[in-house]
């Protein structure tokens, strides 16, 4: 009976409450430190909240303002020396096998000021779960071992492997090497995988960079976020309430004036804008033009596609070299990919008064209607019918 533990559990019976009890993990991490405490783009009742903070300290260690300090951080220096876990400035192999140690490096006093406002500090966080963090997965020890026996040695070791590999490792590794983007955003922010079953939804990576403060990271008819399903189901009970999960846009047929609103509505979308720019511009106007292009450059024209929309920061030297000589060389894609940067000016120029930037998009929308390029043309109408109001 004690090498089994008290419930005398088969293997197969085993292994779907260890998984049983991870995904409770993932869950915790993703709904309450992630999407709650970092990024305030979810409300959660006081009893959910504090039974995620108690599931963490049993079964992780989490401190709540330390992971969430390094999170705003990991946003806040996205990509530079000063993030604290970014695989294009330490390295892909670094993040995936020290994940935990460069969450623990970059817990200074400092950061954890900076970055760890709004975070619990009762009695209970000041007494129980920062003044005794081992205590948490300690006892977790002992629970596993008297639940399942000798396997409660396997079963806890994996539970504290966990988190590690998948939320520090994965995501913070894989997450920002490969995948794919909906979304130019400023940073090396990649989709893992279009479900997002495995890691809580956070296998959305790219969409949750684009829009962190939404508490819906799925973006396309073919995601799945199941960190979002539950936040639905807790929403039904009155134990959560999702903030912002998606732009204050909305496209009006017919609607054909540039006004503010209009201005309004595409800054709050405008990666969306951007996105559709690229399919509906950028892509069948490549696609027109690869028949002109010289030898040397036909046979890189998928990579040439990437290049016409991804953000400029992200473009390496060499590839900038390439996507020069291809501007150089062919006039009007020299002209779309400007006017692709004139209007994401729109919103990145600091300082515009809302007429001075009606007044650009007007001039735009001209501009492009007058281009002769028939794709451009078509995107302008587009634009016009953007407002802050659905449809009457």
């Amino acid at each position: 009976m004690w090498f089994n533990g008290l419930l005398d559990l088969s293997v197969t019976q085993l292994i779907l409450v260890f998984l049983g009890m991870t995904h409770v993990t993932i869950i915790s991490v993703t709904l309450y430190l992630h999407r709650h405490s970092a990024h305030n783009s979810l409300d959660l009742h006081p009893v959910l909240k504090h039974f995620f903070r108690f599931w963490l300290w049993l079964t992780t260690a989490q401190n709540t303002k330390e992971w969430t300090a390094i999170h705003r951080k990991h946003h806040a220096k996205c990509e530079t020396e000063e993030d604290p876990h970014s695989p294009v400035v330490l390295g892909i192999k670094k993040v995936l096998l020290e994940g935990a140690e460069l969450y623990a490096s970059a817990a200074t006093p400092e950061n954890l000021e900076r970055y760890g406002q709004r975070t619990p500090e009762d009695w209970i966080e000041r007494n129980l779960y920062s003044r005794y963090r081992m205590a948490g997965i300690t006892l977790m020890a002992l629970i596993d071992l008297a639940l399942f026996g000798v396997h409660g040695i396997w079963i806890w070791a994996l539970q504290m492997a966990w988190i590690p590999i998948w939320a520090a490792g994965v995501v913070n590794g894989i997450g920002h090497w490969m995948g794919y983007r909906n979304f130019e955003c400023a940073d090396n922010a990649r989709n893992i995988s279009p479900l997002g079953l495995l890691i809580g939804g956070e296998e959305l990576h790219n969409n949750h960079h684009t829009y962190p403060n939404s508490s819906k990271l799925s973006r396309r008819w073919y995601e799945v976020d199941i960190g979002w399903g539950y936040i639905r189901l807790f929403q039904l009970f009155g134990l959560a309430k999702p903030k912002g999960y998606r732009p204050i846009a909305h496209y009006v047929p017919g609607k054909q004036e540039v006004d503010v609103e209009t201005v309004q509505a595409i800054a709050n979308n405008r990666f969306d804008i951007m996105r559709q720019y690229r399919k509906r511009v950028t892509e069948p106007v490549l696609r027109q033009q690869k028949s002109l292009m010289d030898d040397e450059i036909r046979p890189r024209y998928r990579k040439l596609k990437q290049l016409l929309s991804r953000e400029v920061t992200l473009i390496k030297p060499r590839e900038k070299e390439t996507l020069e000589s291809l501007l150089e060389s062919n006039a009007v894609l020299r002209q779309i990919y400007e006017k692709s940067h004139e209007l994401q000016a729109l919103w990145r120029q600091r300082g515009l008064k809302p007429q001075d930037k009606l007044q650009a998009l007007m001039e735009w929308c001209k501009e492009a209607e007058t281009s002769g390029i028939r794709y451009l043309e078509d995107f302008a109408a587009h634009l016009r019918a953007y407002s802050l109001r659905p449809a009457a």
